[in-house]
């Protein structure tokens, strides 16, 4: 039998959005599991993984600009393009920012109601939607840096040699998975109802003819 889901909803509700995706795409418990087995490998390498992330970021122009923006909590001196490294203060903080989000990423136990909204935060403070704090990023240099971040962790998981092929594949699968469910949650920032969607809402049906 098919299952009516509401697409209203869908928009308007972080829970019954990520329930449907989770049914969708397969992800249950079993993987919050696998990502908490995952934690013990890739914990150890998040300093190495988020440096390399941030070199990659540093290789184009277009991405590195976005670093000399002052950043919703930091409060030190901004370095210029010219001048910033990947040891300045503000490139610093992104990093340990970018740690933090992973490690809690692997380690969560349950998907509550504040994790989702977590998870949802770290998508629109990307957007030009929360003000001053916005860092208003393109979801192109979005869906790179989130695709490049998921190569490095499965590399990792491919290059341990004493997991049996199993709990590789289970790990590969969670995270393949985690990262469709914050991909997603990006998009529900950058992504606005289309103007048929908003029109078919409001639109009454009439009797009358309005050709003339």
């Amino acid at each position: 039998m098919t299952e009516h889901i509401d697409n209203n909803r869908l928009n308007e509700d972080l829970r019954y959005r990520f329930e449907y995706l989770s049914k969708f795409i397969n992800f249950t418990s079993q993987d919050i599991i696998s990502l908490n087995t995952l934690a013990t490998i890739i914990l150890p390498r998040v300093p190495v993984i988020v440096d390399a992330v941030y070199r990659k970021l540093f290789q184009f122009d277009v991405t590195k600009n976005f670093f000399v923006l002052r950043n919703d909590g930091f409060d030190g001196k901004l370095k210029t393009e010219e001048y910033l490294t990947l040891d300045s203060a503000q490139m610093t903080y992104r990093k340990d920012m970018l740690s933090g989000y992973l490690k809690r990423l692997l380690l969560q136990h349950e998907w509550t109601d504040d994790f989702l909204q977590y998870l949802s935060r770290i998508g629109r403070m990307h957007t030009n939607k929360t003000g001053a704090s916005s860092i208003n990023v393109d979801y192109i240099h979005i869906n790179a840096t989130l695709t490049y971040i998921e190569t490095l962790m499965i590399e990792a998981i491919w290059n341990v040699e004493n997991l049996d092929n199993k709990t590789k594949k289970d790990m590969l699968l969670a995270l393949n998975r985690v990262f469709r469910l914050q991909n997603d949650f990006f998009l529900l920032h950058y992504l606005e109802p289309s103007k048929e969607t908003e029109t078919s809402k409001h639109h009454k049906p009439t009797d009358k003819c309005t050709c003339s």
